[in-house]
């Protein structure tokens, strides 16, 4: 099995639209840098960069069920106003923190009623097919301390 990589790119992420979703090539931001193997980032932009070296530049599409999954109605639920106790206001699009017996999750409220909201605990971008404009700036060997942590440093 090769050495594990570290790989350090810019990205332009839109969605079927052309809509930017997100880009590092933004003022201030940095290249993104990921330990390969390590599931740092979604699995079908990770497996179209496999092989690639410095210099490369790619356009990927990634699928839904290789990216943030389906969106999985069951996740999407209302629940009682009160218990956003201590919330003044609730809207649309605001997000919270639930505990769940699997651990913290993040909710975003889709529709608010005298007494009830409706939260959605799917990946915003879940059931979206994900288009990225890759460059790799950099793809280096991983350190030991690197691989035993899962992550770049």
């Amino acid at each position: 099995m090769a050495q594990p990589r570290v790989v350090t790119i810019h990205y332009t992420l839109t969605n079927d639209q052309g809509e930017e979703l997100d880009s590092s090539r933004v003022e201030g931001r940095e290249p993104l840098s990921y330990l390969e193997g390590a599931q740092n980032i979604i699995g079908g932009l990770e497996s179209a960069l496999n092989e690639k070296n410095a210099g490369d530049q790619l356009k990927v599409s990634v699928a839904p069920a290789d990216g943030y999954g389906e969106v999985n109605e069951e996740l999407i639920q209302p629940v009682p106003r009160s218990a956003f106790e201590g919330v003044d206001t609730i809207e649309p699009g605001m997000q919270f923190q639930a505990q769940t017996p699997g651990g913290p999750q993040i909710v975003r409220v889709v529709e608010v009623s005298d007494d009830t909201v409706t939260i959605d605990a799917n990946h915003p971008l879940a059931g979206q097919t994900l288009h990225f404009d890759v460059e790799v700036v950099e793809a280096r060997e991983a350190s030991e301390e690197e691989q035993a942590h899962g992550h770049v440093h």
